[in-house]
């Protein structure tokens, strides 16, 4: 089922955290002592180009309206662009003397709008209005300058004194201004390709999740159709041998003995695979028709020279008294050697491997090294692997070691029981 994609074209950025509000306040604050500190300077030197200016006091005292909404300028980014642009512009008006650190507050809202507004219809027209306005503020002071010019400095270059100081007024503030038209904008699009990134990463996080479960229900229904043969298997001797055992129950005892000893033990054997099975598998789904019966043992060494063919070098080896084990137990050991190999010549990226098989006292272990980048399987596999060789291994309570090696590879060890002899099954 496909899911429903979201509007991207309505979507609205999500409101700031406790800490970027804080960082919000700490901004306006130093903005705010920065144009104190700009307007004590330009004072100073008494330098203006517009005009006369008011006291020192009054000028103080247009800065921290024109400052201190930018506290609030994530949380409510269209009313502040609004409220320090008319201050802004107001400001102009009046002549005051710092026009550095008013234009830097007026750059800064104008950005917020842009990054944070949620109305993007609103936000862009109050913007174009605030610039716009603006800049219609600079063209009369500009005309009225150029009228009667207070100052021409001695000029050097080519162009006129007052064409150059018009070119310059205009071209600095359409470069400052749209400039965060600009990038607040920039900002919008890249908080909302993070969402849509974000979104996607936690759809494919689901995803891996359900395959994940999808990938266990698999291996236990594989793990169903390998006891299944097995399983099979001791049922179809039991009833030769009952048979044989009844054919000769009256012309040789010790045969016929023999034969009911071979149904005990083949019985026992069934019903411990049994229950193993029943506590791991939960899934009601039938086996499919078909299948082949699984390897044992027996066939390690052609899962070796097939390893070797995919040209990783493996070598093989037994150690202790070989002796007959489980069918069940011989297919799990062929699976855990067959996977753990698979993984080394995916993702291990090594030269050569090791297949170890321990016939110990009560169990039976298998065991495979490497010498590659000791990376665990499951992450580059997606972890399937090691999932299906617990599932195997848990129907017959062993266990499974799968680890990085210190001196470098990785080691998967597989400890299955095989007691030396059938052990009676306490129902």
């Amino acid at each position: 089922m496909s899911e429903e994609q979201p509007d991207w074209n309505r979507w609205q950025r999500p409101g700031p955290t406790s800490r970027q509000q804080r960082q919000d306040v700490a901004l306006a604050v130093g903005v705010l002592l920065l144009s104190a500190g700009m307007t004590l300077l330009t004072n100073s030197m008494g330098m203006f180009i517009f005009g006369s200016t008011p006291g020192l006091p009054e000028q103080l005292a247009w800065i921290p309206p024109m400052t201190l909404p930018l506290a609030l300028r994530r949380r409510y980014p269209l009313t502040v662009v609004l409220v320090v642009g008319t201050v802004f512009l107001t400001a102009q008006v009046r002549h005051v003397g710092d026009s550095i650190m008013p234009s830097v507050a007026l750059f800064l809202a104008i950005y917020t709008a842009g990054a944070w507004g949620r109305h993007r219809v609103r936000t862009r027209w109050a913007r174009v209005a605030v610039i716009a306005a603006m800049f219609t503020w600079l063209g009369v002071g500009l005309i009225a300058w150029v009228v009667s010019p207070t100052h021409l400095p001695d000029a050097v270059g080519p162009l006129d004194p007052v064409v150059a100081t018009v070119l310059y007024q205009v071209v600095y503030n359409l470069l400052f201004f749209l400039s965060a038209y600009f990038f607040g904008d920039l900002a919008w699009r890249s908080a909302r390709d993070r969402a849509v990134l974000a979104l996607q990463a936690e759809r494919l996080h689901a995803s891996q999740e359900q395959n994940a479960r999808g990938a266990i229900v698999a291996e236990r229904i594989r793990i169903a159709r390998d006891l299944h043969d097995v399983v099979a298997h001791h049922v179809s001797v039991m009833g030769i041998q009952a048979s044989a055992a009844r054919r000769s129950l009256d012309r040789d005892r010790e045969l016929a003995g023999s034969a009911l000893r071979t149904v005990e033990e083949t019985a026992r054997t069934a019903i411990s695979e049994l229950r193993g099975l029943l506590g791991v598998l939960r899934a009601e789904q039938d086996p499919a028709a078909g299948y082949e019966a699984s390897p044992g043992l027996a066939q390690l060494p052609e899962l070796v020279n097939a390893t070797r063919a995919a040209g990783l070098e493996v070598r093989y080896g037994e150690y202790g008294d070989p002796r007959p084990v489980p069918d069940s137990v011989a297919m799990t050991a062929y699976r855990v050697a067959q996977e753990a190999l698979t993984n080394v010549v995916k993702h291990a990226g090594a030269r050569e491997a090791q297949l170890r098989v321990r016939y110990l006292e009560s169990t039976l272990e298998v065991e495979v090294t490497d010498d590659g980048r000791g990376g665990d399987p499951e992450s580059a596999s997606g972890g399937f692997g090691l999932m299906g060789m617990r599932e195997r291994i848990a129907v017959h309570g062993g266990e499974l070691e799968a680890r990085p090696r210190r001196d470098g590879g990785f080691l998967v060890r597989a400890s299955l029981p095989a007691p030396r002899r059938a052990e009676a099954v306490v129902s």
